[in-house]
C-alpha cells in the first residue's frame, strides 16, 4: 500500500459521511443541544482513551479557551487528569475511570460525549451507563461497525473505518464542526 492509498481512504470516509443527510442532521441537533445546554448554565463533559482523549481534551479546549474569535468561554470539562485517572484506575479499575468523573462532575441537563473508535471501550460503556442514569444528554463518536455503544445514546456517529486513525480524522472534524455550530447559534455576531 502506497501513501495515497491513506489519502483515498479517508477520502472515502469523509465522502461517505458528508453524503448522509442524516449525519449533517445529527451534527446539527448536537450543536444545537449543546447551544441550549450552555445558555442554561449547564455544561459538557467529554472522554475518549488514547488518541480519543488527545481529541477530548482539544474539544474542551475550544470551548473554555476560544474556537475562532473571542467569545466568552463555556464550560466543558474532559475527564483527563491523570492523578484522578491513576487514582480510580488504582481504586475500581480502568473500566471506572470516566464513570466517575461523570458522577463527580455531571448533573442532569449537562450533556456527556463518548469517543470510542472500536465502540467498545468498558470505561466509555460505563461513562455513558452512569450520566444516562443521571439525567444527561449522551453522545457518542465510534468507528467500525459502533461496536457495544451503537444505539446506547441520544445521538451517536458512526464513522465505518477499519483503523482508529482514519476514524479520529472524521472524529475531529464532526467535533470541529459542532464547535463552529454552537458558536453560530450563540455568537452569531462572530460570524
Amino acid at each position: 500500500m502506497n501513501l495515497l492509498d491513506s489519502y483515498k481512504i479517508t477520502a472515502s470516509l469523509l465522502e461517505n459521511f458528508i453524503k448522509e443527510e442524516a449525519e449533517k442532521k445529527e451534527t446539527e441537533k448536537v450543536a444545537k443541544d449543546l447551544a441550549n445546554i450552555f445558555q442554561l448554565g449547564n455544561k459538557v463533559l467529554i472522554c475518549g482513551n488514547g488518541g480519543s482523549n488527545c481529541d477530548a481534551l482539544h474539544f474542551a479546549e475550544e470551548f473554555t479557551g476560544r474556537f475562532r474569535k473571542d467569545r466568552r468561554a463555556l464550560p466543558a470539562i474532559s475527564l483527563s487528569d491523570s492523578s484522578h485517572i491513576t487514582c480510580v484506575g488504582n481504586d475500581y479499575g480502568f473500566d471506572y475511570i470516566f464513570s466517575r468523573g461523570v458522577e463527580a462532575y455531571g448533573k442532569e441537563g449537562d450533556m456527556f460525549i463518548g469517543i470510542s473508535t472500536s465502540g467498545n471501550s468498558a470505561n466509555v460503556i460505563k461513562a455513558v451507563e452512569t450520566a444516562k442514569k443521571m439525567g444527561l444528554k449522551t453522545c457518542v463518536l465510534l468507528g467500525k461497525d459502533g461496536g457495544k455503544l451503537k444505539g446506547m445514546c441520544d445521538y451517536e456517529f458512526i464513522i465505518p473505518g477499519n483503523t482508529s486513525d482514519r476514524i479520529q480524522e472524521i472524529h475531529m472534524m464532526i467535533l470541529h464542526i459542532i464547535i463552529e455550530g454552537v458558536e453560530k447559534i450563540m455568537f452569531p455576531e462572530n460570524y
